[in-house]
């Protein structure tokens, strides 16, 4: 073994937290690139997804985890359960707490099932959107988590939108991984795959586009992707929605709706894949498909019952 390989490091970080608590956010800014989709809705991110992190010697593999929050449907338990298999899996879990907020409900349930996981993963808090909120609240409400979760073996002071206190907890992430080998390629920024990618980047943008009207009874599923010779790709994408009336307002007046949200997500994801992407969107009214067990396995996450 050589040198370089004895002095690697490489390890797993889960990212744990309540709805919009800015997890996604987070992530992103970590990674330096868009791994993960944004939205000012809750429940944004459906299945893990990791952004590979370089920090010096080390490895920061980040699993971006579903938001954890009271389930109903089977899609909702299965978004929990991989929240809790991603915290159970890492090496740390950073669990992101929204400064504004504070100690909600669901921060404080979160909070006592990780005391319950008995130290098994090191937990460290982030207290996010800092910037937001006055200085003096910051202390009192780092103090409760503590109490709440006696193991916690650190705590940073963040803004993952501006990009404040970032460096000292990449700094501290990457002297906490274990030493070991690279899980993956150096220049390899996330394991999602070029399809799924598609698809939560077209999700993004029925988000961001649709406001309230369409809530997050939606899905988006890749459907083809061709390779064409000119090096470019033909990206065709389904939008799942629950009733006839959300199709409507989907497609929109004339079709000017579904058109623009064409338009943004394929702007990016020719800056994503660095390439001409041709993307076509087709809505479909599909009643109950966050009921459907293929549907849930098509996302990337498992159907726990």
């Amino acid at each position: 073994m050589s040198g370089t390989e004895e002095a690697s490091r490489c390890g797993l970080v889960a990212v744990v937290g309540a709805p919009n608590a800015g997890k996604s956010t987070l992530v992103n800014a970590l990674a330096g690139t868009k791994v993960s989709i944004v939205s000012p809705k809750p429940q944004t991110t459906r299945f893990r997804i990791r952004a590979v992190v370089m920090r010096g010697a080390a490895q920061i593999v980040l699993v971006d985890t579903p938001g954890i929050f009271a389930p109903r449907r089977r899609l909702d338990r299965a978004m929990v359960a991989a929240a809790w298999g991603g915290a159970q899996d890492a090496d740390v879990a950073l669990f992101i707490v929204d400064a504004r907020s504070g100690l909600t409900d669901a921060v404080r349930a979160i909070a006592e099932r990780l005391a319950k996981a008995g130290g098994r993963v090191p937990v460290w808090l982030a207290l996010n959107k800092v910037d937001l909120v006055a200085p003096p609240t910051l202390l009192p409400l780092s103090a409760e988590l503590n109490a709440l979760v006696p193991d916690m073996a650190e705590t940073f002071m963040i803004s993952a939108e501006k990009a404040r206190g970032l460096d000292r907890l990449l700094d501290r992430l990457a002297a906490a991984m274990p030493p070991g080998p690279f899980l993956f390629p150096e220049d390899e920024l996330t394991d999602l795959p070029n399809r799924m990618l598609a698809a939560e980047v077209v999700r993004e943008q029925v988000l961001r586009q649709t406001h309230e009207e369409v809530p997050h009874h939606a899905t988006v599923e890749t459907e083809q992707w061709t390779e064409r010779p000119d090096g470019s790709v033909r990206i065709d994408c389904t939008v799942y929605v629950s009733r006839p009336t959300q199709k409507a307002i989907l497609i929109g007046d004339g079709g000017r709706k579904i058109r623009e949200i064409g338009r943004r997500a394929r702007m990016e994801l020719t800056g994503l894949l660095e390439r001409p992407v041709h993307l076509f969107l087709n809505v479909k009214d599909r009643p109950g498909w966050d009921e459907e067990r293929g549907r849930i396995r098509a996302l990337g996450l498992e159907d726990t019952e």
